[in-house]
């Protein structure tokens, strides 16, 4: 499914990227460009720029670039069709896809969504407001959470009667049939699908109600918990309960927790530790992992990592290694959770958080007898099973001194023989399917690498004069085409990325379409270039001067070269004597004219 490209560039050109931007940046006007921190590392000295005439956004600390879109998939981290679309809804624009069934679709997740959205204010409306919400209340209270609390995360009261949602809301039956809220009995008697519960509506990343997880008072019917079922709207193992409302601050941080409930989530926020998410009723999936490494690489388990045994333990491995994550467990002690813990204690926890293996290999040794030989040695092969599932030699041979520390064994390489025999030796996992980590499903066509946080990056090396001349020639290109496109050629670019760039250039009409044809190099200088002004005393005649001189300096020099090692005698007075002139000013133009159809006639025919 495919936004239609008309409508994307009507979104560009609908869009105002300083108004957009300018809602995440503090921008200020610096000559004709804006200028601020960059929203994506972390600085003192402002070294983000927007061009607002193109769009476009560089910044001269992490090589951050691109359009509109590109900075709210960024920021807000969409694909590039939600990216898109957040943009069409700000500016009132109905998208249209490339096939009629995938218009339908979407005008479908609408209608779904909004009557997710009635409900939400329903329920929230029903807890703050509705007398047989009473005990409901009285049950949050208790629970420390306040009316700020209860407005923050939209909490609401589903009440006990069969179809009081259905008959409010006044939606369709289909409509709240597939939207999860509601079903038909063997009657045919439509029926609320929450009753007598707690809800805890459940967003996606961008905001929209998708779901709801309920949960029943204490002495209440029916199982604690209940969460909506997946549907058009809703997926368990690819919505994160949270995520919308953290995402800033886990994207600013790069550590997420990853918690087992919606109270623990509500916890952590209110312990102001705001980079809590949950899963729905479900195990951590390679969904919720794809999904969470968009946003950090440091992730914080806020449950009984170990529980699941060598299985879960294996699939962690895998998805650090895959994905380049780094799974860490909170510090809290054994049988405690999240929601009964005292918000200073939950903060000193996450700063205590211990790598997964190091928690699995210190919980084995803390439970064994260490006051004998036989419990040692037992504690001893018990980790040396849990570091063997572990598929980094160094990483577990650090864990495997540990062991020997602990256990005192002081010959460790005993230890290092039963290691590779237990790594040898198949080990069940107890049902659990190894994981096979793909990126996640939602990633934009054009751009398969998804958005990260960047740091900021070193400076480069000092360039040539001639590098230098050649940018400047680019920045005019870009700023002033009409007093240097009819003389610039890719043959006077040493440099291939500039080559290149002026390549892009020279065949599309616009920038905006030189930076799609443009290879990621020549783009990431194009979209530089877009937010650097040329100096404003700079004579164009004087930069193209010295851009074909330096170019006919090395043609000259390759010729002779060539002709020296051919024992030939070549006539170089010609481009000698046109090189002469160009520091005529009277002469200039016309010499730089000629060495250019001098040098593509050279370059025609050494290719």
């Amino acid at each position: 499914m495919g936004i239609l490209d008309e409508d994307i560039i009507k979104v560009r050109e609908a869009t105002d990227a300083v108004a957009v931007i300018g809602e995440q940046v503090a921008l200020r006007r610096v000559g004709t460009r804006m200028q601020g921190l960059c929203p994506f590392h972390s600085e003192k000295s402002p070294s983000f720029s927007v061009n607002p005439n193109e769009g476009l956004y560089y910044c001269f600390g992490c090589q951050a670039h691109g359009d509109v879109i590109t900075f709210v998939r960024e920021i807000h981290h969409l694909d590039f069709a939600g990216a898109v679309e957040w943009l069409a809804n700000r500016a009132g624009i109905q998208l249209r896809y490339d096939s009629p069934g995938a218009t339908r679709e979407h005008q479908r997740r609408s209608v779904l969504t909004a009557a997710m959205t009635k409900a939400v204010e329903w329920y929230h409306t029903r807890l703050l407001e509705a007398p047989d919400a009473g005990p409901a209340r009285r049950y949050l209270r208790e629970r420390g959470y306040d009316v700020d609390t209860v407005r923050a995360f939209k909490l609401g009261w589903a009440p006990a009667g069969w179809d009081d949602l259905c008959r409010s809301l006044g939606v369709d039956a289909d409509v709240l049939a597939d939207a999860g809220l509601a079903f038909k009995s063997k009657v045919g008697k439509q029926i609320d699908a929450f009753r007598g519960r707690v809800m805890f509506p459940i967003f996606d990343v961008d905001g929209k109600p998708v779901a709801f997880g309920g949960r029943v008072l204490p002495g209440g019917d029916g199982p604690k918990y209940k969460n909506s079922q997946d549907g058009p709207l809703y997926s368990k193992r690819r919505v994160l309960y949270g995520l919308n409302w953290s995402k800033e601050e886990i994207a600013r941080t790069g550590e997420v927790i990853v918690c087992e409930g919606y109270t623990d989530v509500i916890a952590f926020h209110r312990a102001g530790v705001k980079r809590a998410v949950a899963t729905c009723g479900t195990a951590l999936a390679d969904e919720h992992m794809a999904r969470l490494k968009n946003f950090a690489r440091r992730i914080i388990l806020a449950y009984d990592a170990d529980a699941a045994g060598q299985g879960a333990a294996e699939r962690f491995f895998a998805w650090e290694q895959r994905l380049e994550l780094d799974i860490f467990v909170l510090g809290l002690p054994p049988g405690a959770d999240p929601g009964s813990t005292g918000a200073e204690e939950l903060r000193e926890a996450v700063a205590s958080a211990r790598p997964f293996l190091e928690f699995r290999v210190g919980r084995i040794l803390d439970a064994g007898d260490m006051t004998t030989a036989e419990g040692r040695a037992r504690a001893a092969d018990r980790a040396l099973g849990a570091i063997a599932a572990h598929p980094d030699d160094l990483v577990r041979d650090q864990y495997l001194m540990t062991v020997a520390d602990r256990c005192r064994i002081a010959d460790a390489d005993r230890l290092r023989v039963r290691l590779d025999e237990l790594r040898r030796t198949p080990r069940p996992v107890n049902g659990a399917r190894h994981a096979t980590v793909e990126g996640p499903a939602d990633r934009g066509d054009d751009d398969p690498s998804p958005p990260r946080t960047r740091t900021r990056q070193p400076e480069p090396p000092p360039r040539s004069v001639s590098h230098a001349v050649e940018i400047e020639a680019l920045r005019l290109a870009v700023h002033r085409p009409e007093q240097v496109a009819h003389l610039l050629e890719p043959i006077l670019f040493d440099d291939v990325v500039h080559r290149a760039a002026l390549a892009c250039l020279l065949d599309a009409p616009t920038l905006g379409e030189a930076l799609e044809r443009a290879d990621p190099d020549a783009q990431q200088l194009l979209y530089r270039l877009a937010v650097e002004e040329p100096d404003p005393e700079t004579e164009a005649d004087d930069v193209i001067a010295i851009l074909v001189r330096s170019a006919a300096q090395r043609a000259v020099a390759a010729i002779d070269v060539d002709a020296r090692a051919s024992q030939q005698i070549v006539d170089l007075r010609w481009p000698k004597a046109r090189m002469e002139e160009l520091a005529d000013s009277a002469l200039r133009v016309d010499a730089a004219a000629q060495l250019v159809a001098w040098l593509c006639r050279a370059g025609e025919e050494g290719a």
